[in-house]
């Protein structure tokens, strides 16, 4: 048996040695007086002329194109909470290196000194000239729903925040492979959505898009439903009115009862095998808590489960963001979109979903792997064919 790696250890070990896991490299050059001269003055003044005529022209003449923001403010880095910006750092970098690697999207990370909204709209808005487009990272609900509203609103470039959109993406990319498995539709299913955070509410809304008629989303109170009393918002309202019109109330066992689908982005070990045990027959069970899952894989299976993924790299079927958003950025700026709408998610979505082989579904298998590259390409065509049909893409 080999030994358990000391990841935190290692990884801390790494980090002092990398000092930064990205770089800024220059594509021009400027190895003489001739090549200085293009690059910078006087030549570097036409362009700015153009651009200063055309605003629009930024996109052909600079790196703007292909430059993707990063920006948190570190309220709610990968599950450590409220850590701040300079602890957010290093997620950042990370998120900025695997843009790069598999979507070859330049990607900054900015961390920002403040949890104010209205400072955090006003400083993306204020900088939004130099990119092409901005993935909002690790910004705690619900100030991250409001960030994104504005910011879409204001801005003429797209704002995708990755822990909501991202996340339900390759969530409902496992559904889609998951249903074809064990021969259910989507629209005749219950899901039962466990956590009415950024995740779970943007998960819950991509499944309606999709044809979802029976959602019944679950927070620490119970079952949400229009108008009650307790522990609801406005975001909750309305998944909770498109998903579950006949306001069903109760607990997660009670929501859990002949449902067909169980997804968490929750918390550790709330659901049980005897909670499995109640679901329908063939239950389908995302468990995408991390480092520690609602149920264990075993647990489920012993429960009933046909099919089982988590977030966790160590079990198969692993719901990762990766197979999402560098594919997805990268189709956005090769049609230069002025936003990312539910089409082109749902475009994603499908595009995972089928690099999955039929000999991988007959073995459970319903995700793509991670370090498969064809992925992201496959993802961007998708998403550029849905932008152009939509009417979003400006190139």
């Amino acid at each position: 048996m080999s030994e358990k790696k000391d990841y935190a250890k290692l990884a801390l070990a790494a980090h002092h040695e990398w000092k930064g896991k990205i770089e800024i490299k220059p594509r021009a050059s400027v190895s003489d007086s001739e090549a200085l001269s293009l690059a910078y003055t006087p030549g570097v003044a036409e362009p700015c002329l153009q651009i200063q005529k055309d605003n629009d022209l930024s996109f052909e003449l600079t790196r703007r194109w292909n430059l993707c923001l990063v920006v948190t403010d570190g309220s709610a880095v990968l599950g450590l909470g409220n850590i701040g910006p300079e602890a957010a750092m290093p997620v950042m970098e990370g998120k900025c290196a695997l843009f790069k690697a598999f979507g070859d999207v330049d990607a900054f990370p900015l961390c920002i000194r403040t949890n104010d909204t209205d400072e955090i709209v006003r400083t993306i808005e204020n900088i939004a000239g130099s990119f092409g487009g901005i993935n909002l990272e690790d910004i705690a609900a619900p100030r991250c729903f409001e960030v994104e509203e504005r910011l879409t609103e204001s801005l003429d470039i797209p704002v995708f925040h990755d822990d909501q959109h991202g996340t339900a993406i390759v969530t409902y990319a496992g559904v889609v492979n998951a249903l074809k498995i064990v021969g259910k539709k989507l629209e005749d299913t219950t899901v039962v959505m466990n956590g009415a955070g950024a995740a779970g509410l943007a998960i819950s809304h991509l499944l309606l898009d999709a044809g979802l008629k029976n959602l019944l989303l679950v927070d620490s109170r119970g079952i949400c439903y229009e108008g009650r009393p307790e522990g609801m918002n406005k975001y909750k309202e309305a998944v909770a009115k498109r998903g579950n019109p006949n306001k069903r109330s109760g607990s997660l066992a009670d929501a859990v009862k002949d449902a067909d689908i169980f997804i968490g982005v929750s918390a550790p070990h709330v659901l049980t095998k005897e909670m499995v045990e109640t679901m329908a027959q063939d239950s389908i069970i995302m468990a995408c808590a991390n480092p520690t899952p609602e149920i264990e894989p075993e647990d489920a299976y012993a429960g009933g489960a046909k099919i089982v993924a988590t977030g966790r790299s160590d079990h198969p079927n692993q719901i990762n963001n990766v197979n999402a958003f560098p594919g997805l950025f990268r189709g956005v700026f090769d049609c230069r979109a002025s936003k990312i709408n539910s089409e082109m998610k749902l475009a994603a979505a499908e595009a995972i979903a089928e690099m999955v082989s039929e000999e991988d579904l007959a073995k459970g298998i319903i995700t793509p792997y991670a370090f498969d590259h064809q992925v992201a390409k496959n993802v961007a065509k998708a998403v550029e064919a849905a932008a152009r049909k939509t009417g979003v893409a400006r190139k």
